[in-house]
């Protein structure tokens, strides 16, 4: 679960006041910690949640729960209340995404323009859980996209643990499809044996592989299928570090490589090397047998340019990576 790293006393436009925001005079004050426990209760209600929907679902409890008397007022509640959000956690680019989404697709809209405003707040509201809706939806579209890709005989590794790409692999196992899956450790976090386990009971033969085999296994793999935690501009993804060395390994033996990430993890972000890339690292110990004067440098994700990845599969459709520039386009337009 995401922490909250931010430090000292709440701003004052975040004094908790009430469920979510209350009035002094013109202006209106957003409870910022109402907002984080609402997300907080929202990924804990399913082990399913991602975090996205999560910040999504608090955002439009925002919206209902608003005190505001204006549409500015309204506009300003939501900016407010994703900006505590993003303070659980700076660095997590899928819950930036996800909330600058949100504001964009409920703000942008004729509803706006009406007189009365209570009918205002009304048809946001709408608007917000239609995109709350849709985005709980994304997983299944991804799944019945991508399974199709997954042909009888086939083996498919796997990196990190992706909720949408197990999606895509037991919807394969629903159509009848029998596929085995190799899937890397997945250190410091051993997200790979969540991975193997989730596979296991789900009847898939599966295989466990050390981060650096993966180039000695690379020549039995069909195909590659990892998650994201960001599509960027250019069509490239952001992911569990790894992922990078991995698609590497593919393309030298001419094996696809398809990344599963629903729409609301498209960012605006536009890596050119892995130095542009927000900064964050897992903890991990080498014990006393390392010296304590050697440095670890462990960061948590890299990035996979365009070049190297075959198709995304969306809740948007099959996309190419050229296609997803597009994409980002309309979605934030």
């Amino acid at each position: 679960m995401l922490r909250n790293t931010s430090s000292g006393a709440l701003p004052t436009a975040f004094r908790p006041r009430g469920p979510f925001s209350s009035h002094s005079g013109d202006v209106t004050y957003v409870n910022a910690e109402a907002v984080v426990r609402e997300f907080h209760e929202a990924l804990s209600r399913s082990s399913d949640m991602a975090v996205a929907v999560a910040a999504i679902t608090a955002l439009t409890s925002v919206i209902r729960s608003s005190s505001a008397s204006t549409v500015m007022g309204l506009e300003k509640e939501l900016k407010d209340a994703a900006n505590a959000l993003q303070r659980c956690n700076d660095t997590a680019i899928s819950l930036k995404a996800g909330c600058d989404l949100f504001l964009r697709y409920t703000t942008r809209t004729s509803a706006l323009e009406l007189d009365n405003f209570a009918m205002v707040k009304k048809k946001l509201i709408e608007r917000g859980r239609h995109f709350a809706d849709t985005s709980k939806r994304a997983r299944a579209a991804i799944a019945e996209q991508g399974q199709r890709f997954i042909r009888s005989g086939f083996t498919v590794l796997c990196h990190g643990y992706s909720r949408v790409a197990l999606a895509v692999l037991r919807k394969a196992v629903a159509a009848g499809t029998q596929f085995n899956v190799i899937v890397t450790e997945g250190r410091p976090d051993e997200t790979g044996i969540t991975t193997a386990r989730a596979l296991k009971d789900s009847g898939v033969p599966t295989s466990l592989v050390l981060d650096s085999g993966v180039g000695y296994v690379m020549e039995k793999v069909d195909m590659v299928l990892v998650g994201a935690e960001a599509v960027v501009e250019n069509g490239g993804v952001i992911n569990k570090l790894g992922t990078y060395q991995i698609a590497i390994a593919a393309r030298a033996h001419s094996v696809p490589l398809y990344v599963a990430a629903e729409s609301y993890k498209f960012a605006r972000l536009y890596p050119l090397s892995q130095r542009d890339l927000p900064l964050e690292r897992k903890q991990i110990d080498f014990g006393p047998l390392l010296p304590p004067q050697v440095a670890v440098d462990n960061p948590s994700r890299d990035f996979t340019p365009p070049a190297y990845i075959s198709l995304l599969f969306t809740d948007l459709g099959v996309l190419t990576p050229a296609a997803v520039s597009d994409e980002l386009i309309q979605l934030y337009s």
